[in-house]
């Protein structure tokens, strides 16, 4: 794993999500009910950022919205929870160390990639 960091903490607001560029990879680090989060930063439906939509709770899971459609990715796992949306995005591991936040994106978290190492 190669952790990076990628802002304060302090730099994302709550709940809320911040945009950021990482390997050429954009991504947005999300704050929701004090967990930290990173999910690809484009909707698998519409190819809009991510990072520009509404952070929330949807059927239980910690979600971001994306603003075009309204179709909500769950921020643990990349899956999306209601239509139109039917495709996953990545999700990377997130590592808080004090104020600093660091993402590593040698690594997909999401569920699909989940579920291929089981």
């Amino acid at each position: 794993m190669s952790f990076e960091r990628v802002c304060s903490l302090n730099d994302i607001p709550e709940p809320g999500s911040l945009r950021v560029e990482l390997d050429d990879v954009d991504i947005a680090v999300v704050r929701f009910e004090g967990g930290v989060y990173a999910i690809e930063d484009l909707c698998s439906h519409a190819e809009v950022p991510l990072s520009e939509g509404d952070v929330e709770e949807f059927h239980g899971a910690p979600t971001i919205e994306c603003w075009l459609h309204g179709s909500c990715f769950d921020l643990r796992t990349g899956e999306p929870t209601n239509l139109p949306a039917t495709e996953p995005v990545s999700v990377y591991p997130v590592r808080v160390e004090g104020e600093d936040v660091y993402v590593d994106v040698s690594v997909d978290d999401s569920l699909p990639a989940m579920r291929a190492a089981n």
